[in-house]
């Protein structure tokens, strides 16, 4: 009989990360680069790390989403979340996207109006 091995750890081990955040500070401006999928399994991390930047004080925070490849219905909770988090805060909320994945799913919602898109 042949040696079972666990493949779920074989497989998990193989996957990269689904998403990456790296937060740039300018002198206006934090700037959070997104990368990858945002769906139900990421969008908390987001939403932790837009939120945190919102928290940190005056000047904008800009989502660069163009490194996106996946936006759920999630990940457009998480930004309608961030807006009003940053309206609250007096915080600037912008969006620097011009892919069609991430631009797509803001029209289809109805939210490309409630942001400030470049």
């Amino acid at each position: 009989m042949a040696p079972v091995s666990d493949t779920r750890a074989q497989q998990s081990a193989a996957v990269p990360e689904q998403m990456t955040l790296s937060l740039r500070t300018e002198p206006h401006a934090r700037v959070l680069r997104v990368e990858g999928e945002v769906d139900m399994l990421t969008s908390p991390q987001l939403r932790t790390a837009v939120l945190d930047a919102v928290a940190a004080g005056p000047g904008a925070v800009v989502l660069d989403l163009d490194g996106v490849t996946f936006l759920g219905t999630s990940g457009l909770a998480v930004l309608v979340e961030a807006r009003q988090a940053a309206q609250t805060a007096g915080v600037a909320l912008r969006l620097a996207c011009r892919e069609r994945r991430v631009l797509r799913p803001l029209t289809i919602a109805g939210l490309v109006p409630l942001f400030d898109v470049h």
